[in-house]
């Protein structure tokens, strides 16, 4: 039995999580196509590298990345709901990706705990440390919030020297702001970054001179310090999506990001 291409609707209600412009009949229709056309060349790319890393393999893999299983996290996950019946395909791969990043964050405190002790080797002293360090302190964030930190870090470690793309921030505003971001508004994110960064680089130079403010300068230390783990960005989409709900839209646009308060440094 053939399998039924993706249907024009179904498309069109993904697509409006990428982009906030209408799309024709036409491109709906033209979009199945060449999504099918592009698992015409994935799929058999894909079944080739599963095989060559198992030959007895008898399911198709993801060849290029080691996840956690599907249906062990399915089982999981059906093991503890109380209110319904059954878990969808669409709440096990975002369960998936939120233990990943979860064991990500995981892993890169308890990383950074085994390097300040000088040894190349994990052990339980460090994970105990990593979940102190991952913990929400009295009054603060929630752990509902780790989810939003652990997809930041992962922005970070995929960027090349720490740059910042659009792409890059696309990918933040999903995974934190729960939202989309017009273009006008992640060029302006993207100014008004760059000149929050070299008024500090400016702070820094001046008041690293003997003789000036020291508390100053550890201020501005530690503002440059929130920009390169992007914590102000992290703060100006939440601020800016925060604005978006407020007028009832689903996307940020210019004026979010203008009117989310002032941009000095978080």
């Amino acid at each position: 039995m053939v399998a039924k291409p993706y249907s024009s609707s179904h498309i069109s209600a993904v697509s409006s999580y990428f982009t906030t412009m209408r799309l024709s009949g036409d491109v709906k229709d033209r979009l199945v196509v060449l999504l099918c056309e592009e698992l015409d060349r994935l799929v058999p790319q894909m079944e080739e590298e599963t095989l060559t890393q198992d030959p007895e393999r008898k399911t198709l893999d993801d060849p290029q990345r080691s996840r956690l299983n599907y249906n062990r996290t399915r089982e999981l996950m059906i093991d503890r709901i109380s209110n319904l019946d059954s878990v969808g395909s669409a709440a096990v791969q975002a369960g998936i990706d939120h233990l990943e990043s979860h064991l990500a964050q995981l892993l890169r405190h308890a990383a950074e705990a085994a390097e300040r002790d000088r040894v190349s080797t994990i052990k339980p002293r460090h994970l105990d440390r990593a979940l102190v360090n991952m913990k929400p302190e009295d009054g603060g964030e929630d752990a509902g919030a780790q989810p939003d930190v652990s997809a930041s870090d992962e922005f970070v470690a995929g960027q090349a020297g720490g740059l910042i793309t659009k792409t890059g921030l696309l990918s933040m505003a999903k995974s934190i702001a729960r939202m989309g971001v017009t273009k006008d508004a992640l060029d302006e994110l993207l100014d008004l970054y760059a000149d929050v960064l070299e008024d500090l680089e400016e702070d820094i130079r001046t008041h690293a001179q003997l003789g000036s403010n020291p508390v100053h300068f550890i201020e501005s230390i530690n503002a440059m310090r929130g920009m390169m783990t992007l914590g102000w960005v992290r703060s100006r989409l939440t601020r800016a999506a925060q604005h978006a709900s407020g007028r009832g839209a689903k996307v940020i646009e210019l004026q979010d990001i203008i009117d989310s308060q002032s941009y000095a440094p978080e």
